[in-house]
């Protein structure tokens, strides 16, 4: 995969078949992540989609093993919880919502929106995303599917429409003195469907999956949830960040585009384009570690904002 030929004595490196890039150019369904498989293994080629799967479906079996078993580890839910009855754990995009209605928090919610505040205004903000909610199962396995039937085109709204949505949601709280969006909000209906049923959840999670396969590739995380415009303002100066610090490695295979769930983010770290370092500083980048994961060329790697060098 790594031979190379000389177009007019300018060095190009080989698309590998099954890339994005090569299989529109034989016609076929790409499979991206194939090169990576066959170059680090299977293991290592989704070490990180491995991890993240671990930390959603851990979080969530920490919620459901007290009403479904009894063992109260954590009482509550994603919006607000106690755990090991000790440490509170409040959203914050919850606690601004309460503000807005005019209604004050608990101490207690209060203390917890500041510790869950402060992690992610560490670590990045849509962190929670990729690692956390548990819509991204829904979403992911809709890109996925996606893929595998080779399924193009499609019409997303403009990716500011989010924000737009984020201001709405602020607004109608004010107007309303209700916490209005948490009735509808998708997050926490998937979580309350798991605990006494899903009835109209199934309707909200199921028209998440089916706007994502058919109508907008990653139309919900990437371009309508108000919650991910949210967590995307915390994360501006985040600590944690993706690198592209090998690039001049990069064999065009358009994989980690393919992958990302916001790939606008990639193209300034991994092109130069508007910048000269290979830092992913976006505040819509996930840090999710697919880009990582599916690059047969280990262009990618996870590092923090500190850090601009890049490798030859």
């Amino acid at each position: 995969m790594s031979a190379q030929t000389t177009t007019g004595g300018v060095p190009e490196r080989k698309v590998p078949p099954t890339s994005v890039r090569g299989a529109a150019m034989r016609g076929v369904v790409a499979r991206p992540g194939q090169e990576a498989i066959e170059a680090k293994g299977w293991l290592r080629a989704h070490k990180w989609l491995l991890l993240r799967r671990a930390s959603q479906l851990g979080i969530l079996a920490l919620f459901l093993v007290g009403p479904w078993l009894g063992w109260w580890i954590v009482k509550g839910n994603l919006s607000s919880s106690l755990t090991l009855g000790v440490l509170p754990l409040t959203d914050p995009f919850l606690i601004a919502q309460q503000l807005a209605a005019g209604r004050w928090p608990y101490r207690e919610a209060l203390l917890g929106g500041g510790i869950v505040l402060a992690f992610y205004l560490l670590l990045g903000g849509r962190l929670f995303c990729s690692w956390v909610c548990p819509v991204n199962l829904v979403t992911d396995a809709a890109a996925w599917l996606r893929r595998r039937l080779g399924l193009k085109g499609g019409k997303a709204p403009v990716g500011s429409t989010r924000y737009w949505l984020l201001g709405f949601v602020l607004v109608t709280a004010v107007a309303t003195g209700s916490l209005a969006w948490e009735w509808v909000n998708p997050v926490s209906m998937f979580h309350r469907g798991l605990i006494f049923g899903f009835g109209l959840a199934w309707g909200i999670v199921g028209g998440i999956f089916f706007y994502d396969l058919l109508i907008a590739p990653r139309g919900w995380c990437g371009h309508l949830c108000p919650q991910g415009a949210f967590y995307a303002l915390l994360g501006r100066a985040s600590v944690v960040k993706v690198s592209a610090d090998r690039r001049s490695a990069c064999n065009d295979c358009m994989d980690c585009f393919a992958v990302c769930p916001e790939p606008q983010v990639i193209r300034p770290a991994l092109k130069g384009v508007g910048q000269d370092h290979p830092l992913i500083l976006d505040a819509d980048c996930t840090t999710c570690g697919r880009c990582v994961d599916v690059c047969g060329k280990d262009v990618f790697r996870i590092t923090t904002r500190f850090n601009r060098s890049e490798s030859k």
